[in-house]
């Protein structure tokens, strides 16, 4: 067996993460067959079938990810040891990545990247949104350094560095009927108003179907939607509630927008915000610094506790 072809295993990893051979090929600025040769000949020399391909394009064998985790944590720890270097010259360089659910965009720009821009102005930083699969997925793949989203599912490769308690509230306009009630509101006395309520692929959904199934209650939303955004304008716009964790509509509610309100509901109560990583990876000093800023700073891991899951 020869030694592993770094330029080959690159473009492995482009065909994989971009799902084909051929969206590698657009991303590498290269033809589709150059991609395909490069692979062949990767698989030649380590007699190990790499790859395969179907339909839809190609998936990894269990060889192909035994390599590209090689591959990652190659480059993961040529990153730690540029950021190293970096923190000799007292963070003058150097690029962070965040992986975040729509939810938490409010809290994060609202006062904790202000200041931590102020801090260390030299870093740069890029934010990518999505569901919590897709969060997982960047932070898994190294392609974010920290994710941030709501009460994820265990999963292998993830770490929660922190864990915050977020109970579900039913959000409502000031003037709405609830306001007036003192206390908690019960599952089944918010059947009669409209809903909208996010996909089912959000946390705060998925834990709303499991309270629905305890109580046997169901919900008839009069809006489905991807977006954050769309349920608090649903809201503010007098059409009917919706269900969030209190941290995300923050802003709103100092603004006397929205009000929350408490359900008495414990798989409500259950809800939580979690700050990932990758396991086993060693964040670069940049990074760390806005793990660390982040936990002092968002709302939404206030009263936190880490968590080694």
């Amino acid at each position: 067996m020869k030694d592993i072809n770094e330029k080959r295993v690159a473009y492995l990893y482009e065909a994989v993460t971009m799902g084909s051979v051929r969206a590698a090929a657009d991303k590498l600025n290269v033809a589709p067959s150059a991609v395909s040769r490069q692979i062949a000949l990767l698989e030649e020399e380590l007699a190990a079938i790499l790859i395969e391909r179907h339909r839809k394009g190609v998936t990894p064998t269990e060889a192909g990810d035994i390599l590209l985790r090689y591959y990652r944590e190659s480059l993961s720890c040529e990153e730690e040891c540029i950021a190293k270097l970096q923190a000799l010259q007292g963070l003058q360089r150097g690029h962070i990545k965040l992986a975040v659910g729509e939810g938490f965009v409010g809290d994060l720009m609202s006062g904790p990247l202000p200041e931590f821009n102020r801090l260390y102005p030299s870093l740069t930083l890029s934010i990518n949104m999505g569901g919590s699969n897709e969060v997982i997925r960047l932070v898994e793949q190294d392609e974010a350094h920290i994710g941030l989203l709501f009460h994820p599912t265990n999963h292998p490769n993830i770490r929660s560095q922190v864990v915050s308690c977020q109970p579900i509230c039913v959000i409502v306009p000031p003037e709405h009927p609830l306001v007036v009630l003192d206390g908690a509101v019960s599952l089944e006395s918010l059947l009669e108003y409209p809903v909208a309520l996010p996909e089912s692929h959000f946390g705060v959904r998925q834990l709303l179907a499991m309270a629905e199934f305890q109580d046997r209650v169901r919900f008839k939303p009069m809006l489905t939607t991807d977006s954050i955004a769309v349920l608090k304008h649903f809201v503010r716009s007098n059409m009917g509630i919706t269900f969030l964790p209190e941290f995300v509509v923050s802003r709103e509610i100092e603004d006397g927008q929205v009000v929350a309100i408490p359900v008495d509901h414990p798989i409500l109560a259950s809800g939580e915000a979690h700050m990932i990583t990758r396991l086993g990876r060693q964040l670069p000093e940049g990074a760390h610094r806005l793990l660390q800023h982040l936990m002092s700073w968002m709302r939404a891991f206030k009263n936190y506790s880490p968590d080694d899951k």
